[in-house]
């Protein structure tokens, strides 16, 4: 993958907005197209806008807009799917959505529809690998809302009430991230009053996976025939986290409200939560007085001190897919609907934080002057997409698994990995 795709890019389409002012080719009555995504206070109220506009200009269409909580949506989409039920448009990372690219469940994007001449122009329009994911057997079967990498957030304020200097004390390795966190965190007997840090759990692929690779392990080997490759490494970051966990030096723990979830309010109980460009514009929206404070500030994902290889939190892309299962006429209105939603790329980074990873912004003065961009691109140039493939969703809740028996049922970190290896290279042989 060229190094043009590891570059947090974003950039309006150049579908004229003519081509949306037009009815759908079939006139045989009304439309209706079910939109299902995730909920984001920012996002979704220019969504509601676009759609407005978008119904406007095509009268014989109506647009369902529902939103649900980001956790939920996976299993709400699979569960619709199952009973052919699904939405006629969706978004999901890509980790979820792969699946329904390789069982057939998604149709290829329609590109005249979506404001392109042909799959050429519309691979030509986006940074040099963003479609690889989504590209099978030659056809291209979404388009991206955003292309997404995690970084720290990190509070100043936090930082000088524990006495140290965020210019100078953040945790650029996972050893200083314990050692911060020792020096921030407050507790009522065992009970943990204010965090550090804490981790995104749930969410394994996209960092504890690169921890691993850190210290020259893998999730796959490069033949993608070996499950859970290089036990050093793995045996490493498994007793990392059963350290971190509530029994070892009790720095944080799932069983605790999410740390991003807690970053926006400042309320002087978490000092760092891991998360996407998209929590800065949250911030602003929910808590205006921190954001203008200047005590926001952002830094890369931290590397072991014997790391091997430099690697950064996994990047993943959310793509708008449409339901094979619509009518045509429906398939049509639902490909326009998306090319017009994405020819606002422009609005959707200045109010939303969103990046979609196209090539005409990427070079703007108007992206690079974006306040904490620069930590998120650079560590882009040491991530890749994280792992996606017609078991991914497993996958995920193998690591879960292995993760959090070290940390919360006292199982050694051997027992875990053994374990992990054992029903990860299942899964794997099974596909």
């Amino acid at each position: 993958m060229k190094k043009a795709i590891i570059i947090l890019t974003i950039v309006a389409l150049i579908a004229p907005m003519a081509l949306f002012a037009q009815g759908s080719k079939e006139a045989s009555g009304p439309i209706t197209i079910k939109f299902w995504t995730h909920e984001d206070v920012n996002r979704n109220p220019l969504e509601l806008q676009y759609i407005a506009e978008f119904e406007a200009a095509n009268p014989n269409v109506k647009v369902e807009y529902t939103t649900q909580a980001s956790g939920k949506m996976a299993d709400i989409v699979q569960t619709a799917f199952a009973a052919n039920q699904g939405p006629t448009i969706f978004n999901l990372p890509i980790s979820d959505e792969y699946a329904y690219i390789v069982n057939g469940r998604v149709a290829p994007v329609d590109a005249k529809a979506a404001g392109y001449a042909d799959y050429q122009a519309i691979k030509s329009a986006y940074v040099d690998g963003t479609l690889d994911s989504v590209t099978v057997d030659g056809k291209i079967y979404g388009l991206p809302l955003e292309l997404t990498n995690w970084a720290i957030l990190l509070n100043k304020g936090i930082f000088r009430d524990a006495g140290l200097d965020p210019n100078k004390d953040y945790p650029k390795t996972w050893e200083d991230m314990v050692a911060v966190s020792e020096k921030i965190i407050q507790r009522d007997g065992d009970i943990i009053t204010r965090r550090g840090f804490d981790f995104r759990y749930g969410y394994y692929l996209e960092w504890l996976v690169p921890m691993v690779e850190q210290l020259g392990g893998k999730l796959i080997s490069d033949d993608g025939k070996t499950a859970i490759v290089g036990d050093d490494a793995w045996l490493k970051v498994l007793t990392f986290m059963q350290q971190w966990g509530p029994n070892g030096k009790n720095l944080g723990s799932s069983t605790y409200t999410a740390a991003r979830k807690l970053f926006n309010k400042n309320n002087g109980d978490i000092a760092m939560a891991l998360t996407g460009y998209y929590q800065t514009a949250r911030i602003s929206e929910e808590n205006p007085e921190f954001y203008a404070s200047g005590d926001l500030m952002v830094i890369p994902f931290p590397q072991f001190k014997d790391a091997v290889k430099e690697v950064a939190n996994c990047y993943y892309g959310h793509f708008y897919m449409v339901n094979a299962q619509a009518s045509k006429a429906e398939q049509e209105a639902a490909w326009k609907l998306i090319g017009y939603l994405l020819s606002h790329g422009d609005e959707y980074l200045d109010k939303a934080a969103l990046p979609q990873p196209t090539k005409k912004l990427f070079e703007s003065p108007e992206y690079k002057a974006k306040p904490y961009t620069d930590v998120f691109s650079a560590d882009m140039e040491k991530a890749h997409i994280m792992y996606y493939s017609e078991n991914s969703a497993e996958m995920q809740k193998l690591l879960k698994s292995a993760v959090e028996s070290v940390m919360l049922s006292g199982v050694s970190p051997e027992k875990a990995l053994a374990t992990l290896k054992a029903s990860a290279q299942e899964l794997i042989d099974e596909n």
